[in-house]
């Protein structure tokens, strides 16, 4: 098996070449860009069942250790440059980028052969997105009636109250 070293996997910053990591020739070590690490890079490592996602966070450094299986499949993203298959997770922070072309016939045979040396499926991914629906708060059930109280009756205006007037004893009887 042969190693990629980490310059060979992708280009330096502020180069204009092209994205192009080999699926044929995994385990893979490459760079690639991440907003929220120091200096806004992060360490990738691509094998046949797991990725491993080294980075560091104010100085706290950190390993991701995900399956394969756990990706949902080999998205195909479209700009005006040109198009780019990413390695989609759940979590967009985990998602990895595998080739940037503008030729369509070099993404589309990439496109294959990642989605057949991962066993996951192909995906077409919109470049716009919805937002996600808001969360539950975590008082939402605040304003029900307590368990112990579910069993009672509720009273209040659907029986209205007998009135009885002018009597002289102390039990009214109905």
């Amino acid at each position: 098996m042969r190693r990629q070293t980490a310059t060979s996997g992708i280009n330096p910053a502020g180069s204009s070449r092209a994205l192009r990591l080999d699926p044929l020739s995994l385990p893979l070590r490459f760079n690639a860009h991440d907003g929220r690490a120091d200096g806004g890079v992060r360490q990738v490592e691509l094998h046949r069942e797991r990725v491993v996602l080294r980075r560091s966070i104010c100085g706290m450094r950190m390993s991701v250790n995900v399956r394969v299986s756990d990706f949902l499949g080999i998205a195909l993203r479209g700009d005006t440059d040109g198009k780019m298959l990413v390695l989609k997770h759940r979590d967009p922070s985990l998602t990895i980028p595998l080739c940037l072309s503008s030729d369509a016939d070099e993404i589309a045979t990439a496109w294959q052969t990642w989605s057949e040396i991962f066993a996951l499926p192909q995906l077409h991914e919109e470049t716009r997105r919805e937002p996600a629906p808001r969360r539950r708060r975590h008082n939402a059930i605040r304003a029900r009636r307590p368990r112990f109280l579910m069993r009672r009756l509720v009273g209040g205006l659907l029986m209205p109250a007998k009135l009885f007037r002018g009597e002289r004893e102390i039990v009214a009887r109905t």
